[in-house]
């Protein structure tokens, strides 16, 4: 008796000394480095420096999260096996660079499937949970998505067909784009985003398809002619979490994390709305020719798309089928 009165005794001593050191692990002041792979003047880095000082607000400083823009930690196609493997705690990336990993990832990108943000908010809505999914089997979790504008193709020249881009030095960033470029007989280069000014001044490529935000933020005017509104899908970038880093946290601080996240979301889709209206704008007082496609590129390059989809739904298989499901194609 005398026995177990004591294990007792060490039991709460032992219960109450995993409480007290949690609630000290909790209030460590914690922070994290975030890698990110634009520029700090990109209007998604803007808004992940808001979410950054939302976070420390809500903490009281106890979660910073300190921003590394433009590359400067992990190169874009590094980031995301970065938090996988726990070098960063949390980090952004283009969602669509994973379309090699899965098809799901890369839906949004497929060529003419949701083109307007009506549309690509729906899709996102559908893709969220497959998305979560995959991303939870590598102990990493979704913490919000924002898009870019709808994506545009920049020329040196007018090109009023398909047939126009052949044999193009094309400016690529996902594997669902270099299918497209190949399609479309043109030859496919990767290249990111801080490199383009560079590398259409050495002549390593000679046309993109981006969004106005990047065009604008390149200084295209420099080194092309022609923007062409194709509208040609609406893709989006992700930030996540690392589960283990995000466990780590006291109640609190999870908490709000996930209510500056829901915040970054909202605030994000709207920014973007307004930088296609004001990112066009400046191509064109900058002396870029803005064109309405011709009926004749339109119908070249939706065959195309419609050739892309077909390819995905056979890869995507079932994930696949629940998101154009849900999506209600």
């Amino acid at each position: 008796m005398k026995f177990n009165k004591h294990l007792l005794g060490l039991t709460v001593a032992v219960g109450a000394w995993a409480a007290v050191t949690g609630m000290a692990a909790a209030s460590q002041d914690v922070e994290w480095n975030m890698p990110t792979p634009y520029p700090d003047k990109t209007f998604h880095t803007v808004n992940i420096a808001t979410f950054a000082k939302d976070v420390e607000a809500a903490t009281g400083g106890k979660l910073k999260i300190k921003i590394h823009s433009a590359g400067s930690l992990f190169k874009h196609k590094e980031i995301k096996n970065a938090v996988r493997g726990g070098q960063a705690p949390i980090g952004e990336f283009f969602l669509g660079l994973l379309a090699n990993d899965n098809p799901a990832y890369g839906i949004d990108t497929q060529p003419f499937l949701a083109t307007n943000y009506d549309d690509a908010g729906k899709l996102w809505a559908a893709q969220k949970p497959i998305v979560t999914k995959l991303l939870d089997k590598q102990g990493l979790m979704p913490l919000f998505s924002v898009p870019w504008p709808p994506q545009g193709l920049y020329t040196k020249k007018e090109i009023g067909s398909v047939d126009d881009l052949k044999g193009l030095k094309f400016r690529t960033y996902n594997p669902t784009l270099e299918k497209f470029v190949k399609l479309a007989g043109a030859a496919p280069t990767q290249v990111q985003v801080p490199d383009i000014p560079t590398a259409f001044s050495t002549g390593r490529v000679e046309a993109m398809i981006t969004s106005p935000s990047t065009g604008a933020n390149s200084k295209a005017w420099d080194f092309l002619t022609h923007y062409t509104d194709i509208q040609a899908w609406v893709p989006k970038n992700i930030v996540v979490v690392n589960k283990k880093a995000f466990a780590k946290l006291g109640k609190s601080q999870q908490d709000a994390l996930l209510a500056a996240a829901a915040k970054a979301e909202t605030r994000g889709w709207k920014m973007s709305r307004e930088e296609t209206a004001a990112k066009v704008k400046i191509l064109k007082d900058n002396g870029v020719k803005i064109m309405k496609p011709s009926p004749a590129l339109m119908a070249g390059l939706k065959k195309i798309g419609a050739k892309m989809m077909d390819d995905w739904k056979k890869a995507a298989g079932a994930d696949g089928e629940q998101i154009l499901s849900a999506y209600g194609n």
